[in-house]
């Protein structure tokens, strides 16, 4: 393993800005009731009082200023804690189903991957604005909400981001409220989860809140389970009347069988063995431990300016095995396999400053902000060799509902490698209000990004130093208060050793970064406080992937490029008294436009679906009785680039009922996949596709103290 110089560099940065930005003049509004409001933003960094059912007004996550959701030029997605609850979902991937324009790779049986506008992605995931980027999956039970903001957007979020970025924020705890609550769910396949929520003040400046969840996993399919384990206590103290200081701690603990799903056949799923396990039992299984500390302090300056500083320090141990399925003629399938292993840590440090104020009769929103990340990771697999330590690394056995698995033997290290990662930041960005109904928003980013990677096999080391500038201008045109109109454009890049900065090699390390651009137009409007409706039309442009040198193939150059064109549009709000809804729809249409490796222009772009609608609504007949019910439609998409084998498409419904017994007892059912649907939502490349659940309903009871 690398030294740890670079921590020590990112420390210390990190620790003098804050000084520095103290010594300038002061942003704030009143500090009061902050508590109903965004969890991990300061009052002067909010917008308006968190809303009850699935109403959203607050933008300011993907500004980091003060600002209405209604006017930030990009389109943006949220699921609420009411949503969250009204589904029963305590993952990540389960909330995401029902974000239009997203949709899911299945992660190899043991990680959180997205698609978003066409870009994959296994690292773009952020935890109270700071990077969250193992593989691993997230659970919700101590999140409040979670906010897809689409487009690459490198001014706000860093390097990535390729098609978005998908934030979660967390719970914490309220010096205002003393509550406890606790939950129970059990479904039909015998799976079920606990959970508790416990908030005390300390003092009138103090309080303390956990979080904690107990789960056990099962599903149709055979030999698969698993349990997860989560706590998350935090401390809210307000140190004056100007200053607000936010610790938590969280600690995941998940293990579970890693099912890698079915082969294809014939251009299509291999269908009739939707629970058939091709894998090991005992083999296949991944584990993660994943500690997260965090902490935030908000200060107002004065009336016109704020600081906020953050860190945070994540530590991930994760391993998993498999036995994978390839490809099968319908009598014998390819079998293969390996186990991996990775350690990270990531140390962050930011801070944000931001004046409001006026220049000559124009409103300015005013950012500057800093951030540095020091990142170790040591990445290791073992590659099964069947029969004996020298044997073939894979073999054919007969397809049968039961997969016989021949004995196998693991070969060590057969790859090993570790990567030392620094990246310090800095960026600026101006909100100018030109009169009441003209809004620009301009800003740009430098990123030093310094990586270092060796092959701990070969001894073979690998280093590149990125030094990118990130833009981003936005419109924003208000004829009334409730109606923007708004054109942007936006940049972002990735350096050639990936998102998990694992595959950097003396060759790739010559190549200039991948680079994202995205173009869009839009409208936003809401027609009563509690309701938006939002639209947008986009093109984002991926160039610089790596290709082949068609003069020597040994080589290789940049010159593939990738587009994605579409159109979202989402309703999410109370359309009536008593009446919720999220209902979104996307158009995508992706594809290749300059060679990528071996694939050739105008292949389609892998799982972007050209038509995908989500929908979720829940109507309360009475303060005791309510039912609630969701659609989600994903017309067909292909497996990978190969575009060889095709998903078909699909229709999923679900269904639920509320019921509140008494003042502190509620109960609840939810049914998904209703009418027992075959269909299959996911894939990673041709031969290991996902079959969905069938019919499954649970039973929850929520309990208030």
């Amino acid at each position: 393993m690398f030294s740890r110089r670079i921590h020590s560099r990112v420390l210390h940065l990190s620790a003098a800005l804050p000084l520095a930005l103290l010594a300038g003049p002061a942003l704030a509004n009143d500090a009061s009731d902050v508590q109903e409001r965004r969890s991990y933003l300061p009052e002067e960094i909010l917008v308006s009082a968190a809303m009850d059912g699935y109403a959203v007004d607050d933008g300011s996550t993907a500004t980091k200023t003060p600002t209405p959701v209604i006017d930030v030029p990009q389109s943006i997605t949220v699921v609420t804690s009411d949503q969250i609850e009204d589904q029963n979902i305590r993952q990540l991937n389960d909330a995401l189903r029902f974000v239009a324009g997203v949709t899911l790779e299945t992660g190899e049986g043991h990680r959180d991957e997205v698609f978003i506008r066409g870009q994959e992605s296994t690292a773009d995931f952020y935890l109270n604005g700071l990077r969250d980027d193992a593989q691993y999956y997230r659970s919700l039970y101590n999140i409040e909400r979670i906010e897809v903001l689409k487009g690459p957007n490198a001014l706000i979020f860093g390097r990535g981001g390729s098609g978005g970025a998908i934030n979660r924020v967390s719970k914490i705890a309220d010096t205002g409220k003393i509550f406890a609550a606790a939950d129970a769910t059990l479904d039909i396949f015998g799976a079920f989860a606990l959970g508790a929520d416990i908030n005390a003040p300390l003092s009138d400046a103090a309080a303390a809140r956990l979080n904690a969840t107990y789960q056990e996993f099962d599903n149709h399919r055979d030999a698969y389970e698993g349990r997860f384990f989560g706590i998350s206590p935090t401390v809210t103290l307000d140190a004056g009347p100007d200053t607000r200081v936010v610790l938590g701690y969280s600690y995941d603990d998940d293990e579970r069988v890693t099912d890698r799903g079915v082969p294809s056949l014939d251009g299509g799923p291999l269908t009739g063995y939707d629970r058939t396990f091709f894998g090991d039992r005992d083999f296949n299984d991944a584990s993660a431990q994943v500690h997260i500390a965090r902490a935030r302090i908000d200060h107002q300056l004065s009336d016109e300016l704020s600081i906020n500083v953050s860190g945070q320090f994540a530590d991930y141990d994760k391993v998993y095995g498999n036995i994978v399925p390839g490809s099968t003629d319908g009598d014998l399938v390819t079998l293969s396999g390996y186990r991996d292993a990775t350690t990270r840590q990531n140390w962050i440090g930011q801070a944000n400053l931001v004046w409001q104020g006026d220049t000559g009769g124009i409103g300015h929103t005013f950012l500057a902000g800093f951030e540095a990340i020091g990142q170790d990771t040591t990445n290791a697999r073992d590659i099964v060799r069947f029969g004996s330590l020298d044997g073939p690394t894979s073999v054919q056995v007969p397809l049968a509902e039961e997969i016989a698995v021949p004995s196998f033997f693991v070969q060590p290290l057969a790859r090993n490698r570790a990567s030392e990662l620094t990246m310090l930041a800095a960026y600026v960005q101006d909100q100018i209000a030109i009169g009441e109904h003209v809004e620009l928003i301009g800003g740009v980013r430098f990123e030093s990004f310094d990586l270092d990677s060796v092959d701990l096999v070969s001894g073979t080391p690998a280093a590149r130093k990125d030094e990118k500038w990130s833009p981003r201008f936005g419109i924003v045109l208000k004829p009334r208060q409730a109606l923007s109109f708004y054109a942007s454009y936006s940049e972002s890049f990735l350096p050639q050793a990936g998102e998990q900065f694992l595959v950097l090699s003396p060759g790739s390390a010559e190549l200039e970064p991948e680079k994202f651009e995205n173009i869009e137009a839009g409208f936003k409007w809401a027609p009563r406080p509690e309701l938006l409706v939002t639209g947008a039309i986009f093109q984002l442009d991926r160039t610089n992937g790596q290709t082949a040198d068609p003069a020597d193939p040994t080589l290789v150059i940049l010159t593939g490029k990738t587009r994605t064109k579409g159109v979202e549009l989402q309703l999410a709000g109370e359309i009536a008294p008593n009446w919720n809804a999220n209902i979104g729809y996307a158009y995508l249409d992706g594809e290749i436009r300059l060679r990528l490796g071996s694939v050739e222009p105008g292949t389609v772009l892998e799982q972007v679906p050209d038509h995908h609608v989500t929908a979720w609504t829940r109507y309360d007949f009475s303060e005791q009785f309510g039912i609630g019910g969701g659609i989600v439609h994903s017309s067909s998409q292909y497996a990978s680039l190969s575009n060889a084998v095709k998903l078909p498409s699909y229709t999923r419904v679900d269904l639920a009922g509320y019921f509140t017994v008494n003042e502190r007892l509620a109960l609840q059912v939810n049914v998904e996949n209703l009418f027992d649907e075959d269909y299959y939502p996911s894939a990673h490349g041709d031969n290991n596709i996902q079959p969905a659940r069938p019919l499954n309903a649970s039973v929850t009871a929520r309990m208030t103290f």
